[in-house]
């Protein structure tokens, strides 16, 4: 079959995470084509295997990729719409199930509650929120309150509902379909984190590439 005059769309993403060792072409992104059964011989070609004890990460470049699809189709065209390096983990998932798994999970939600509560307390000690209750409560009312009040009820209240709408969540459910602030937050943060991995694996030249 002629491989000539056909075009291959690879659409390659920047990360990607594989519970296989192997990693084929069709791993690594979204891939389209005229022709299905040169699609699927594509998709089938094998790029990379993780071998046990070694690193779980490698980076893979895109034109290395497009040498060996040129390998096993000739004359094919091979038209990247990605990214120019893929960051490839391999996870082994049975590895985090368990009792490990669950200790892990209880801690960051400890250390989240608790963490997050105190500095709440620490930051409300600071600019002494109390007296400044109180001197509200004085001018408005022209004495001394006695104890908490409706000031401190609905700042606290305020508080809650504040901290709901900002982070776009009422425990499993989302109000709005934008995203929240912390998976903005993240997000970015991944994609710093890939790009220093590429960088760092093209530096130490641990990057699969053409020779």
């Amino acid at each position: 079959m002629s491989t000539n005059n056909v075009t291959i769309y690879l659409k390659a993403e920047q990360n990607v995470e594989l519970q296989s060792q192997d990693v084929y072409v069709k791993d690594i992104g979204s891939l389209t084509c005229s022709d299905p059964h040169i699609l699927a011989k594509v998709k089938a070609i094998k790029l990379y295997h993780f071998k046990e004890g070694k690193s779980r990460r490698q980076v893979i470049s895109i034109l290395k990729i497009i040498e060996e699809i040129a390998k096993v189709c000739p004359g094919v065209t091979v038209e990247s719409l990605g990214e120019p390096d893929i960051l490839i983990e391999y996870i082994n998932v049975d590895r985090h199930k368990g009792l490990v798994q669950w200790i892990k999970l209880v801690f960051v939600a400890f250390v989240s509650f608790f963490g997050t509560a105190f500095t709440i307390m620490a930051f409300h000690n600071d600019i002494g929120i109390n007296d400044v209750f109180t001197k509200v409560y004085e001018m408005v009312m022209g004495y001394p309150g006695d104890g908490y009040g409706i000031l401190e009820l609905s700042y606290s209240v305020g508080l809650a509902v504040g901290i709901i709408v900002f982070f776009n969540h009422i425990g499993g459910r989302r109000i709005t379909k934008d995203p929240t602030p912390i998976e903005v937050e993240m997000r970015v943060y991944e994609q710093d984190v890939n790009k220093s991995l590429i960088e760092t694996a093209e530096r130490e030249g641990k990057i699969i590439d053409v020779s």
